[in-house]
Formats: structure tokens, C-alpha cells, sequence
């Protein structure tokens, strides 16, 4: 069932909300101002009237491997592109460069592809693009060695580049269920090595960083889409879209074991109005993540989402230019992937930063969330990753309405943190119900109305954590949890 209605309920409802609570004149930060996300008037996409080139597969890979020959040289690279090339467009024209099967051949074998202004992407449901696992194919001239552990990473191209504007990736499901697919091929041993894109992430952990691939890569590049589409086995990031203005991520499906380390799902950084609808999220990092280092991030709505083995919906670490009116409603956070890998780091909904590279992170409001067997059901925190800088993290205007956390496991705890006395977080929770008992917090202004942890309600603790009762009448009921199945690719 596609999100259209809880997209449009959610924001129906959030507008009359905000009109009760203005009206009230509620006090101090019982008086948060609620979200409303995406500023756009956003349904699913579709794909392109106009289809300008058709590249028929020429290959069959068994278990997504290619004969010797085309692993050291990808020979659908140039097909691809030069049919990209051709169909660039220009103003708000829009068209599509399809991948079609042929028969039994369904696959393509690909190094870095760019995609131009107004051009998508549009695989057929039986048609798997694989990526090149030789590292030199994704070489950034003047970088540190792709496939290899390095000082600052970034030395290897993503495997696709949406370029311009009106540019995106989809495909066109079938009766099944099946749609087109991605394959990062992120568990395969690279070309010439003896480990994979996944060994080389775990190698670089405490050592270095890994200069591994993105799957898909836009900058600067506004009005994007991403479309009833398979991304799998990501060598590292899924989805970045950086410094933009314009992201719709619709019906996507990301499966990347929990195991596969620093493979966020969606990143939108320095980005304004996004909307991540009904797509189903699995990987080894953030499943969301939304950052602001040089530029500031704002009206983003996550709606109806599904995430399996992730570290949760995050905002930051990086938020130094700022994030605010973020909108996470109706979405299910799972502590474990459909493969049954338990994340190591496993987290329901996330605010992270830094005096390194915080900033100030407002207008942020949760809905109707469902966790399940995570190990923090909610994670605000400043000190993520040190407590020195010249950045002060401030976290205010914080709303957590309706959020349930079920089978947490043993020393699961909650975090409800701002950095000192003239920092604090200032946050409202309401009909919250959390079976974990163990919350640390500090240097917190509390609003709570209808909240447990483990079974008792949240109080103050000292002179820093200050719980009041909120006032306005609850904004969300706390609804009955469903966690689906990861649906089969």
C-alpha cells in the first residue's frame, strides 16, 4: 500500500494542530513548534512520457559475477553512457534512457555513469545494473587509492552521478513486486584484492578511512528523484543528495546487511525540502541521516518508512549550519536486518552532534513510531564523538508524540541530553512508552505528558533535568505497533 493518504493526513493534521496550539498560547517550550516538513506538494512520482533511447542487456551474470574479460573492463559502460550523453535536456523537460531485458539477458555490468539535466534512469523489473569491482574504474585523479584504507578518504567516484536537475532512477515494477535493481556488489571481493569493498570498511575502522564507492551520488543538483527501485549491496553510502533544493525518494527498497559498516541508507546534507516516503531501509549505518556542515538542512519530511538492522532516523552528526523543520511521521525502526543480523549500534530515532561540528538543530517532531529490539529507542545526544569544539550542539523545539519501543534487549537506554546549563535540550514527549527503564539524561527541560520508561513515569534528577507536566492537550495517541517483513527482492 503506497503512503499517499498518511502523507497528506500527517500534514492535514499537523496544520490544524499548529492552529490549536497558537491559539492556546501555550508557555515556554510546551509551546514547540511542530513540523511540517516538505514545503512542496509532493505525490509518488512517475515515470517520464518520453522514453529518449532504449539500451537492450547483452549479458547474464550467474550469482552476479561476469566472465574475466568483461570484470576488467565493464562493457556496457560506454552503451550507457553514450545514450545518457544524447538525451540531455534542458529547462524542466524530462525523459527517460531505459535499461530493457532481452529475453534471458537481463543484466549490465557498469564503471561510473553521470547522468545529465532531465534525464532518468528507468530499469526494467527484471534488469539488475551491476557495478565494477575494479577499483580503478572509480579513481578520482589526484586522490587517495580507491580500494584502499587512506588518512581522509574520497578517493573513488560513485557509481552513478545525477549531474543535473530533473534528474533521478527508477524502474517500473511488475505484477510480482519486482523492481529494477542496483547491485553495489559491496560483499564481492574486488578486482585484483582479497577483500571486499565490506572488508576494507572493517579494515579501516580505528586505522583510517576506506575509499570505497557511493552507489548514487547528486550535488548541486535540484528536483531529484528516486523511484520504485532496488538499491543493494552498496559499497558505502546509498543515496547522497547534497547542497540542493528538492529530493523525492519514493518506493525504494535498500537491502545492505546490518554487518556492512558505514553503508548509510539516505543522507540528505545541506538539503531543503525532501520527502522519504514508503521505502523499506536496511543497511549497516544510518538508515537515515541528515546533516548540515556547510550548508543547513530544513523542511524534510520521512513518512511511512520501514528500517531493518540500522543504526535509526538520524539527524547529524554534522549540523553546524543548521537543521529544522523536520517532519518523521508514521515509520517502523527495527533493531535487526531481514537476514537476521542484529545492528551493533541499533537505534530508534536519533539526534547526534557535536562541539565539533554542532550547530542548532529545531522545529523537529516525531509521530506514531514504532521501534522494536533496539538498543537505544531514543538517542539525543551532543557528545556524539567528543565534547571539545568551538560548536555548541543546541537542540530545542524537540516533539516526540506517539513513539512506542518494544523488546528493547538487556541495558537498552534512552539518551535525553543537552550540553550544560545555558544549552540545554528542550524537548516535549507525550503518550511515550518505552519498555527499557534506563534513560540517562542531563542539562534537559522536559515537557511530559502520558510518558513511561520501563514502566515508570520520567522525573527530575538534580538540578540539571527538569520534567514539568505539559499542559496542552496530547497531539498524538500512541497507536498499536505492526513491524512487516521486509518485503522479498
Amino acid at each position: 500500500m503506497r503512503v499517499r493518504s498518511v502523507v497528506s493526513v500527517a500534514l492535514l493534521l499537523l496544520v490544524v494542530l499548529s492552529g490549536c496550539a497558537a491559539l492556546r498560547g501555550i508557555a515556554s517550550h510546551d509551546a514547540a513548534t511542530l513540523a511540517s516538513g516538505d514545503r512542496r506538494s509532493v505525490s509518488e512520482p512517475t515515470a517520464p512520457a518520453e522514453t529518449c533511447a532504449t539500451v537492450a542487456a547483452q549479458l547474464a551474470l550467474t550469482d552476479g559475477t561476469a566472465d574475466d574479460a568483461d570484470e576488467a573492463a565493464p562493457p556496457d559502460t560506454a552503451r550507457i553512457q553514450q545514450a545518457l550523453d544524447g538525451c540531455a535536456q534542458t529547462g524542466d523537460a524530462v525523459v527517460a534512457v531505459r535499461l530493457a531485458a532481452s529475453g534471458a539477458l537481463t543484466d549490465f555490468l557498469t564503471a561510473p555513469l553521470t547522468l545529465r539535466q532531465g534525464e532518468v534512469l528507468l530499469l526494467d523489473s527484471t534488469v539488475t545494473l551491476f557495478a565494477s569491482r575494479n577499483p580503478a574504474d572509480y579513481q578520482i585523479a589526484g586522490r587517495e587509492s580507491c580500494g584502499t584504507v587512506g588518512r581522509s578518504g574520497g578517493g573513488c567516484a560513485p557509481l552513478l552521478t545525477l549531474a543535473g536537475a530533473h534528474s533521478g532512477l527508477a524502474s517500473t515494477p511488475d505484477a510480482a513486486g519486482r523492481q529494477g535493481r542496483i547491485d553495489g556488489r559491496g560483499g564481492a571481493t574486488t578486482l585484483g584484492a582479497s577483500q571486499s569493498w565490506w572488508d576494507l570498511a572493517q579494515a579501516a575502522k580505528g586505522h583510517g578511512i576506506q575509499n570505497v564507492p557511493r552507489l548514487v551520488q547528486a550535488t548541486k543538483a535540484d528536483d531529484v528523484s528516486v523511484h520504485d527501485i532496488d538499491l543493494v549491496d552498496s559499497p558505502g553510502i546509498h543515496v547522497s543528495f547534497q547542497n540542493a533544493d528538492g529530493l523525492t525518494v519514493w518506493g525504494v527498497r535498500i537491502q545492505t546487511p546490518a554487518t556492512a559498516r558505514n553503508t548509510d541508507g539516505i543522507d540528505p546534507a545541506g538539503a531543503t525540502d525532501v520527502t522519504i516516503a514508503d521505502s523499506w531501509i536496511m543497511d549497516g549505518d544510518d538508515g537515515i541521516a541528515i546533516k548540515a556542515g556547510s550548508q543547513p538542512s530544513a523542511h524534510i519530511s520521512i513518512l511511512g518508512n520501514h528500517l531493518f538492522g540500522t543504526h535509526g532516523i538520524s539527524i547529524g552528526s554534522e549540523t553546524t549550519a543548521g537543521v529544522s523543520d523536520v517532519l518523521v511521521a508514521d515509520d517502523t525502526v527495527s533493531g535487526t536486518d531481514a537476514l537476521g543480523n542484529a545492528s551493533a549500534s541499533s537505534i530508534g530515532i536519533r539526534i547526534k552532534s557535536s562541539p565539533k561540528v554542532g550547530g542548532i538543530v529545531r522545529q523537529v517532531t516525531y509521530r506514531r513510531i514504532c521501534v522494536d529490539a533496539v538498543k537505544a529507542p531514543i538517542d539525543i545526544d551532543p557528545f556524539y564523538g567528543g565534547s571539545n569544539g568551538p560548536n555548541v550542539p543546541r537542540f530545542q523545539d524537540i516533539v516526540v508524540s506517539g513513539l512506542r519501543a518494544t523488546n528493547s534487549p538487556h541495558g537498552a537506554t534512552s539518551v535525553l541530553k543537552g550540553v550544560d546549563a545555558a544549552h540545554p535540550l528542550r524537548v516535549r514527549l507525550e503518550n511515550v512508552d518505552v519498555d527499557a527503564g534506563a534513560v540517562q539524561a542531563s542539562d534537559a527541560d522536559i515537557a511530559a505528558s502520558g510518558v513511561v520508561f520501563g514502566g515508570a513515569a520520567l522525573d527530575s534528577d538534580g538540578s540539571d533535568v527538569h520534567v514539568s507536566d505539559a499542559d496542552a492537550p496530547s497531539l498524538t495517541e500512541a497507536a498499536p505497533c505492526v513491524f512487516p517483513a521486509y518485503p522479498s527482492l
